[in-house]
């Protein structure tokens, strides 16, 4: 439970900067992208306790209807750490088997996928403090470093290593200043 409890703080975190009650409520009820990461954790923690199945199974149907609603889909086959942040909902889709990192940034229009098949056939590893913007697209069996910014509409097919900004189609490194002013109140 402990475990629950910070990262839904850490969350909470992101969006003001402050983990008070006053402050999750101002969020949970008025952020959607909060929101649906709140009901997120809960139903991931759930899942994994047996004694906590009959919970699970409506929040579950509580957190598909969010989904729904804020046009979010994020797998709970995901290890997704502290920290994350969907700063404007619509279009987000999070595949299975996914590992992101703390402080992550998730922009709407944004795909996190796998590639059944090529010489990058997997899942994606996002590092820590990864800012991804509106309309990219993350694919396959690669390594975003950490410290990473991907810029709009860019698909991303190929690692990437820490530090850097990567943009187009394919994503190509066009700077190494990282996502520093994109990702703010990191939680370390």
């Amino acid at each position: 439970m402990r475990q629950l409890i910070f990262l839904i703080r850490s969350d909470l975190y992101r969006y003001y900067g402050s983990a008070s009650l006053l402050a999750f409520l101002r969020c949970y009820f008025l952020v959607p992208g909060f929101n649906y990461s709140a009901l997120y954790r809960l139903c991931w923690h759930l899942r994994r306790i047996r004694s906590l199945r009959p919970l699970y199974l409506p929040l579950r149907f509580l957190l598909g209807r969010r989904a729904v609603r804020a046009g979010i889909d994020v797998s709970l086959h995901s290890d997704i750490g502290p920290g994350l942040y969907i700063g404007h909902y619509g279009g987000i889709i999070v595949g299975a088997h996914i590992t992101i990192g703390r402080n992550c940034n998730i922009s709407q229009g944004v795909t996190i996928g796998v590639t059944n098949r090529g010489k990058r056939a997997g899942y994606p590893t996002l590092g820590d403090n990864v800012y991804v913007a509106p309309g990219a697209k993350v694919i396959g069996g690669i390594w975003i470093g950490h410290d990473v910014a991907i810029g709009a509409n860019s698909v991303v097919v190929c690692d990437v290593p820490d530090n850097a900004v990567v943009v187009g189609v394919p994503a190509r490194v066009i700077s190494l200043r990282g996502s520093a002013g994109y990702v703010n109140n990191r939680v370390e």
